[in-house]
């Protein structure tokens, strides 16, 4: 269910501004995009795991609230990350 340290460093190559850059608002969104999309295809297949689902429903709200900000400070960047990742926002 979690992600691996490798897709983790794809995503800060892809969204970060540096090599290192692990704590940018646009690579957050990215890593719990991902986790996401994982915790998703795991709830699908097991319909009663209500721990898992509450996880999932703060990962969502977190997720939100970054990208609120993000539309708040930068909206290009908000443009460009919601478009990378094909979410709705």
């Amino acid at each position: 269910m979690s992600i691996t340290v490798e897709k983790t460093q794809e995503l800060v190559k892809e969204f970060g501004r540096a090599a290192t850059d692990t704590g940018s608002t646009e690579v957050q969104i990215a890593v719990l995009s991902t986790r996401i999309k994982a915790l998703t295809g795991h709830l699908s297949a097991h319909k009663k795991d209500f721990s898992t689902r509450r996880g999932l429903l703060s990962m969502v709200g977190q997720r939100r609230r970054l990208l609120r900000y993000l539309q708040r400070t930068n909206k290009a960047s908000f443009a460009e990350v919601v478009q990378k990742l094909g979410i709705r926002a």
